[in-house]
């Protein structure tokens, strides 16, 4: 034994057995068919099933936020909504094209027809025409339905897959692990040195299978990206991280503050509106943001954006109720859905931190000066004072409005009333 130990690995194989050769041959020919196997389907997992997922989500978000331009223009009429509308079909059309190239699909026919219905529907609303929203709302449902359709049956093809890496694991595990045994019998010091490694990387890919299946897409299996068991954990490190991407991008979020979107806030009004008690929705929204963004730039306005939205959800939390609601709408427009006594102290302390936290984002000149010059929408040359907040507080009661939309029209029209007064204010609006 003394002998094996201090032999090399050269000298270890030649005193070795013939039987022991052959059963570690056959070991590690087994280990390496079925490294290989695995890793073929985790590649095709990333290349294929994860792309067209990944990809179905960015149209899915595309698509609701076409569907948000479309409602605010409604609203509002602005002409603005109109092009982003655009950049987003563009966005769509790009991924659309990626979705085809990820595999065949049945539904992608479909997807097109009743994607081309909302779009055609909502180019005629912008240039002015004569179309029903239900018609549009309905296309965009269908395209919806299609698209979770898509992203369904892709994460249940994912499932598969992933059952048949783990299959084929638990297989290359017991083969091996008995080849090695039967080596190990005949050289207990290199079929052991053999049987160790792999049944230390087996067990470490085993827990980082379940603990991604789990969720924990952050997890590490820490194994060395030396050999085929490194590779393998590559690729399922790199899944994994697609995985989280994927479950953050289907969230209903703004990238930049990480609040809920468009559709959270509708599906809060609803629920509100459903349970019947009181509540205050509170529409926040900054003045003279352009002016900013014209001067300072999107990096600078992009941070008063995060700051607003960091304020705005601190004050929720520390004076409002747990079933108290905060999301972003999108730009410098932020919502707040909370209990109506809640109103004021809330509404007060965003104003008190926003007029302190808003002074660090200009220069000391314009501090000193109390406003910046720039041309407003019109393009005429004016000054714009520091910038200020403003919130529209709609204070609903049972039987005051009966859907969403009725509240974000209300809100929208109290929202104009309340920029007009100088200064960082808030105005409480009850029928």
């Amino acid at each position: 034994m003394s002998l094996l130990k201090r032999a090399t690995l050269v000298q270890k194989l030649i005193l070795s057995y013939a039987a022991m050769t052959i059963f570690t041959v056959a070991a590690l020919g087994n280990a390496i068919v079925g490294l290989y196997d695995l890793n073929r389907i985790a590649s095709t997992i990333v290349a294929s099933d994860l792309v067209a997922i990944t990809t179905a989500g960015k149209m899915r978000d595309s698509l609701l936020a076409q569907e948000g331009y479309v409602r605010k223009f409604v609203i509002l009429e602005g002409p603005e909504f109109r092009n982003l509308f655009l950049n987003h079909e563009q966005e769509f059309q790009t991924s659309l094209d990626r979705l085809k190239g990820s595999g065949p699909d049945q539904r992608l026919p479909e997807l097109f027809t009743s994607y081309r219905a909302f779009r055609d529907g909502a180019i005629v609303l912008f240039e002015g025409g004569d179309v029903d929203q239900v018609t549009i709302t309905s296309a965009a449902d269908r395209t919806l339905a299609t698209l979770d359709s898509i992203i369904a049956d892709r994460q249940r093809q994912l499932g598969v897959k992933l059952a048949d890496a783990d299959r084929q694991r638990i297989d290359t595990v017991r083969l091996t692990l008995f080849l090695s045994f039967a080596g190990f019998l005949l050289a207990i010091s290199v079929a052991g040195f053999f049987a160790f490694n792999i049944y230390r990387s087996v067990t470490k890919l085993k827990k980082a299978t379940h603990r991604i299946a789990e969720g924990d897409f952050d997890y590490d299996p820490q194994i060395p990206l030396s050999d085929e068991f490194g590779e393998l954990a590559r690729d399922f490190t790199s899944m994994a991280a697609k995985l989280k991407d994927l479950e953050e991008v289907s969230l209903d979020a703004s990238p930049l503050t990480r609040l809920p979107g468009n559709i959270a806030i509708e599906r809060s009004l609803n629920r509100r509106l459903k349970g019947g008690e009181p509540f205050a929705l509170c529409y926040v929204d900054l003045d003279n943001f352009k002016s900013y963004n014209d001067r300072y730039g999107y990096v600078g306005a992009s941070e008063i954006i995060k700051m607003t939205g960091e304020i705005i959800y601190n004050a929720v939390k520390v004076h409002g109720d747990d079933n108290d609601f905060v999301g972003h709408i999108g730009g410098d427009d932020f919502v707040m859905i909370i209990a109506s006594d809640k109103v004021v102290t809330i509404c007060d302390t965003v104003i008190r931190e926003f007029t302190v936290g808003i002074r660090e984002y200009y220069s000391d000149a314009d501090l000193a000066a109390g406003s910046i010059s720039g041309v407003d929408r019109y393009g005429v040359p004016r000054e714009f004072p520091i910038m200020t907040i403003s919130i529209a507080v709609l204070d609903c009661r049972k039987g005051d409005y009966a859907t969403a939309a009725d509240i974000a029209r209300a809100a929208a029209e109290i929202k104009d009333q309340v920029k007009v007064a100088p200064g960082s204010n808030y105005f409480i609006h009850r029928r």
